[in-house]
């Protein structure tokens, strides 16, 4: 049954608001040392296996603005919060998290002005495989078969997830800057 655009109490919301809350637990039990840990790599895989389940029920029941905000949020508080507490503990080098961030900042802020204008920026492919590789660089850095002697694998997913994240930024902004400029085109008319 299809769910009212408006609603904030739906499935996919309660999945996503359930990442939110368990983001938290996410970070404390990421461990002081570099060696990984079966329970934050099985918490982290649970969490990022959310990310697909909530987009799915959505898809399949129909999705709203609610969600449209708050699936986002989540994937940020989450992965981003990963990755500090990760370069916290001394696992992640923190200038890719840096620019990954400055990136979710820089996109965000402008989604948000843009959106004010009426523009609707959807997440791009790109930024969902940036997504993707970035909860893959937070797994393997978890998961205790690959945290010591396959530190190349993660680290170097972690770099990719800076290319994908600046990449996609840049399609971002060249995409609404052609919305924008048809949205005022359409207004002029």
């Amino acid at each position: 049954m299809p769910v009212d655009p408006n609603a904030l109490a739906t499935w996919a919301n309660a999945i996503t608001a359930g990442r939110i809350v368990l983001s938290p637990v996410m970070f404390l039990a990421i461990p002081d040392h570099q060696r990984g840990a079966w329970f934050a790599f099985g918490l982290w895989f649970v969490l990022s296996l959310s990310d697909g389940i909530d987009g799915w029920v959505a898809r399949r029941h129909g999705t709203t603005s609610s969600g449209a905000f708050l699936d986002p949020l989540a994937d940020k508080v989450l992965v981003l919060g990963a990755m500090f507490t990760l370069v916290g503990r001394g696992v992640f080098m923190l200038l890719p998290v840096l620019i990954i961030t400055g990136r979710e900042l820089v996109i965000s802020v402008y989604r948000i002005l843009v959106g004010s204008k009426g523009v609707s920026i959807p997440a791009s492919i790109l930024a969902k495989y940036k997504t993707f590789v970035q909860q893959l660089a937070v797994g393997f850095a978890l998961w205790p078969w690959f945290a010591v002697d396959h530190k190349w694998l993660w680290s170097g997913l972690l770099w990719l997830a800076v290319v994908l994240a600046v990449v996609s930024g840049a399609q971002y902004l060249a995409t609404s800057v052609r919305l924008t400029r048809e949205a005022t085109d359409q207004h002029a008319v």
